[in-house]
């Protein structure tokens, strides 16, 4: 059953209206994609929401590489801008950190004012991702190996993001929809 609300239109005609989740995460970038995306949009029927999958835009892969990378980023704004909700694989991808686009997008998200959250399969603390060879104590905080900082604030991702979101859930997309 999804999960809709009544409102009045223009016309002051009573009409419902099914919240749209945003789909955000490196997911896309899968071997079985299209897959998965059908499989992330049917669990958001199942919990009463409108999927938006970024892969169900239609673009035209014939154009230069620029223009279809800029067709992609301008179809994946509209979608987020016609969500209620977006809710984000943050789990590492390729490297210590979620996807830059994922990330990108949350914070687009968040500056739209919508829903943001975010699942990650585990979800302790960021500075915990780096082993005893990979960061060096110093007086009250851990530097890498090139002398940088490593961000301490006791959040499984960077504070921007973990601030952003109002809840990382430990589980996967359908633990987030669980809790909504």
């Amino acid at each position: 059953m999804l999960k809709s609300f009544i409102f009045m239109n223009e016309y002051g005609k009573k009409r419902n209206y099914v919240k749209k989740i945003y789909i955000a995460g490196p997911d896309v970038f899968e071997a079985n994609s299209i897959e998965i995306g059908k499989e992330l949009v049917f669990l958001c029927e199942k919990y009463g929401y409108e999927g938006l999958y970024p892969l169900d835009n239609v673009v035209d892969f014939s154009q230069s590489k620029h223009k279809i990378a800029q067709d992609i980023f301008v179809a994946n704004i509209k979608m987020i801008q016609k969500a209620d909700i977006v809710i984000a694989n943050l789990n590492p991808f390729r490297g210590k950190e979620a996807d830059s686009g994922t990330v990108w997008e949350c914070g687009y998200a968040y500056g739209l004012d919508k829903e943001v959250y975010g699942y990650m399969k585990e979800t302790k603390e960021y500075i915990d991702n780096f082993t005893d060879d990979e960061k060096f104590a110093r007086e009250g905080y851990f530097v890498d190996d090139k002398e940088r900082l490593i961000e301490d604030f006791a959040h499984p991702v960077n504070l921007m993001i973990a601030c952003s979101v109002k809840e990382i859930v430990k589980g996967d997309f359908e633990d987030v929809l669980k809790r909504l």
